[in-house]
């Protein structure tokens, strides 16, 4: 059991108390923003959006430019989302839950490549070796691009790109030695999971009206 602590503290040892304690913060804003989304709450995007920014800045202090990135995107499209569903709730036209189209599911494949294809040139834009994990990090970012673009317009999808992007996570982050991250996403691989067994009955019901 003490190995198991000193595992999950050791990367803190050194770490200013700032940053701990915004790192601290974006954990449980970031449990919180899936929790929400899990509700179809529209909170889910301000809370997530706070969480991706101040990720982007410590991992810009941290000289994670590639991540950073990522993380940018991440804050922009809760901006999306949240002008998606807000302006749905503001006009009475709820936008329901909805499995995408086949168009649709073109479009999310282009992005998905597009993402990898746009990560990559940042990678050599900031001339940074790409490791073994890093390819990883590429191909979980192209996941939750996508989650994240069907997310906003309220697709079930986005809940098994979420859930095959965070197993992923799981055990890259443990073999980097970033235990209570590794351990966020296995409450993130959670709540992704019961929000797509909600969503799913949602509709169910809304089929057999």
């Amino acid at each position: 059991m003490d190995e198991i602590v000193s595992f999950l503290l050791n990367p803190y040892r050194d770490r200013p108390l700032y940053a701990i304690v915004l790192e601290a913060l974006t954990f449980v804003l970031g449990i919180a923003s899936v929790w929400l989304a899990r509700k179809t709450h529209i909170l889910t995007y301000p809370v997530g959006l706070i969480a991706t920014a101040i990720t982007a800045w410590l991992l810009y202090e941290a000289g994670y430019l590639g991540d950073m990135s990522v993380n940018i995107y991440f804050t922009l499209m809760s901006f999306y989302g949240w002008y998606k569903w807000g302006k749905s709730a503001q006009d009475g036209s709820v936008r329901a839950i909805s499995r995408t189209t086949k168009a649709e599911k073109v479009s999310g494949f282009g992005l998905f490549c597009l993402t990898i294809v746009v990560i990559f040139g940042i990678y050599a834009a900031f001339d940074m070796k790409i490791e073994t994990a890093n390819y990883i990090d590429i191909l979980t970012s192209g996941l939750f691009f996508t989650a994240m673009w069907f997310m906003a317009l309220k697709k079930i999808e986005n809940w098994t790109l979420w859930i095959v992007g965070d197993c992923i996570a799981v055990p890259l982050y443990w073999h980097r030695g970033l235990g209570i991250l590794a351990l966020e996403y296995v409450v993130f691989t959670a709540l992704a999971i019961m929000a797509y067994q909600e969503w799913r009955t949602l509709l169910k019901h809304k089929t057999t009206r």
